[in-house]
């Protein structure tokens, strides 16, 4: 039999949509406070908002007569025009008082600016009372008590107090990064929890909100195309989360997560970060009412966009822009954990070490010197005893060629000192003063030391190198002996059959027998590349991606694989010139701050950290 069910039980069907968590029934309070005007929103609440949350806010308030019709099915002060397709509001899906009310008990208290009282109205499990008279400030408090004691099977679905604080604590800060200009704090019984006062700029309140390391690391964006603006910031490449937890997308106010924007700011740091890792991201989005859909879900927390491919087009197109504008900076938070480890800590007695007598400066006093494996002369580049001095050139072979330029010339020094290097001429990445472990490249900067990683570095630089040379006829170099490599028969075939997208990135192979490779072109800039391992990454990339897949649209994971290949490797002994050159080409790279994979390829610390950690500085 067909019968019509209760309002009562149809209110509780749309709870069940609408209010899963104390969090989700608190996102819809604030979320009307801040439709009803309000400046300063206070939230309270006791054992993870299970037993009780309160929203007070001085917004306009409501009549006696607008407290009963706000917890009616469907009542609404936010669509003026009746246009379901145009709400310039945060709230309305039905609104969600009435859901709320259907299976707590709540108590509304409202007062008009205009009004010389305030009014009261009680809701028991969707039961309402009379409007009665009531002491109350100007704005509105909504009360919550007993969440889902008229639903008592959905309590055994909630988690933790401190689960849930969590939760509500995640919604007071997304809504309070969309809307700096509005105070907003959470209290319990004991403790104010969080509280952010109004401020003037948004960073300053995602400052709040995420830390202070958020300001320092992230780059502004502010971009429009047509009707369509986009604002906020992102993370630096080296500035990376293991989860995307701190990603904060916005569409026209509301806090959204979105397969279209999370997948478009994910291809906006292809080949800047790795696959594990996630960008700091906070991202606003203004569109026209008309172009997106707010309804498609009970809690509003995704959306439908009419052009799609538009929206996505402006997201990584500015991304990369905004990013690859910052040069090759990294996140200072690598340098502070560099620090962190490398804090000394206190010995109470000191350990006696191996010395060896020697004279210093005229004086008997032993010193300990550690053994190197090999001792490098700093050269002084940048000085010069003439008007010209030769200053040297990383070619993508590595080999290295002179070019002059003109410096001025240096003043006379003695025999027993140097003259110090002047801070006007250091480059933004310093100057080499030494390799150590034929891995790392130790430069002076103008305020403190970077250390490079030089198979990092240089696998960024022919990273990109290669980028722009695939479909533009890449220069190659033949192999004058051909390199023949044994894979598997499935192997063969695989990169027999894309042999012609592999022709532009530069690599011309033939299959030779039914079990072997011959490589017979590479690129130019891979002209030290170990071929046998490339070759066999590529294979195990196209098993990857599959047969339907073609190489021009996974373009950056293969020049990625090619370019891990096709860099100097940890080990390998440089000059001083070859270490200067590497770092003039990273300073020439707007990408250089991160390696393919995501990791820094470069660590500066500040002279003053260094000077903390041996006591000098407080």
């Amino acid at each position: 039999m067909i019968r019509l069910l209760p309002q009562n039980l149809i209110n509780q069907i749309a709870a069940g949509e609408v209010v899963e968590r104390p969090a989700a029934a608190l996102k819809e309070l604030i979320e009307n406070a801040i439709d009803a005007g309000g400046t300063k929103i206070d939230i309270k609440m006791t054992d993870g908002g299970k037993t009780y949350f309160s929203v007070t806010d001085n917004g306009k308030g409501m009549t006696p007569e607008e407290l009963s019709l706000s917890v009616e099915r469907h009542a609404t002060s936010k669509l003026p025009n009746d246009d379901l397709f145009n709400i310039n509001f945060l709230g309305f899906r039905g609104e969600a008082l009435p859901s709320i009310a259907s299976v707590a008990r709540v108590k509304i208290t409202s007062r008009p600016k205009e009004a010389s009282e305030g009014w009261s109205l009680s809701i028991e499990g969707g039961q309402k009372d009379a409007p009665r008279p009531a002491a109350h400030g100007f704005g509105t408090t909504v009360e919550v008590r007993d969440l889902f004691f008229a639903t008592p099977a959905r309590l055994k679905f909630l988690k933790s107090a401190q689960s849930e604080m969590m939760a509500a604590k995640d919604v007071i800060n997304r809504l309070a990064m969309a809307y700096p200009g509005i105070s907003f704090s959470l209290s319990d019984d004991r403790r104010v929890i969080l509280s952010y006062p109004a401020v003037d700029t948004l960073l300053k309140r995602v400052g709040a909100v995420i830390g202070k390391a958020f300001e320092e690391n992230v780059v502004p964006i502010q971009t429009a195309y047509e009707d369509i603006e986009l604002s906020g910031f992102v993370g630096l490449p080296t500035y990376v989360r293991a989860t995307s937890s701190e990603q904060y997308l916005f569409v026209n106010g509301r806090c959204i997560r979105d397969k279209v924007l999370t997948g478009a700011v994910r291809g906006a740091y292809q080949g800047l970060i790795g696959h594990d890792a996630y960008p700091v991201v906070v991202l606003f989005l203004k569109v026209p009412n008309t172009d997106v859909d707010v309804n498609v879900h009970p809690a509003k927390t995704e959306v439908r966009f009419k052009d799609t491919a538009r929206i996505k087009g402006l997201l990584v197109g500015s991304i990369r822009n905004a990013l690859s504008e910052q040069g090759n900076k990294t996140a200072t938070t690598i340098a502070i954990g560099a620090l962190d480890k490398a804090a000394v800590p206190v010995i109470p007695h000191p350990i006696p070490l191996p010395h060896r007598q020697s004279t210093y400066r005229g004086s008997s006093r032993p010193y300990f010197t550690p053994p190197m494996e090999r001792r490098i002369e700093p050269v002084p580049l940048g000085l010069a005893s003439s008007a010209e001095e030769p200053v040297m050139e990383l070619r993508d072979s590595f080999s290295v060629k002179a070019k002059s330029v003109s410096v001025p010339a240096q003043k006379e020094k003695t025999a027993q000192s140097a003259v110090p290097v002047s801070e006007e001429i250091f480059p933004p990445l310093g100057l080499a003063k030494a390799q150590v472990h034929k891995t790392y490249i130790i430069a002076q900067a103008k305020e403190g030391i970077v250390i490079v990683d030089q198979h990092a570095a240089h696998e960024r630089l022919t990273y990109e190198k290669l980028i722009k040379t695939v479909g533009n006829h890449p220069q190659t170099q033949i192999m004058l002996i051909p390199e023949v490599i044994e894979m598997t028969a499935d192997e063969v075939r695989l990169l027999s059959h894309r042999s012609d997208e592999l022709k532009e990135f530069g690599l011309v192979l033939d299959v030779f027998g039914h079990d072997c490779i011959a490589v017979r072109e590479i690129p130019a800039l891979l002209d030290k590349a170990d071929l046998k391992k490339m070759v066999q990454d590529l294979a195990d990339t196209l098993k990857e991606f599959g047969d339907t897949v073609l190489l021009k649209d996974r373009i950056k994971d293969v020049c990625a694989r090619i370019a891990c290949h096709g860099s100097i490797r940890a080990g390998r002994v440089l000059s001083i010139e070859e270490m200067n050159a590497l770092l003039r080409q990273m300073e020439a790279c707007g990408t250089s701050g991160q390696c393919i994979h995501g990791r820094p390829t470069y660590i500066e610390l500040k002279l003053t950290d260094i000077e903390k950690l041996f006591g000098r500085r407080g």
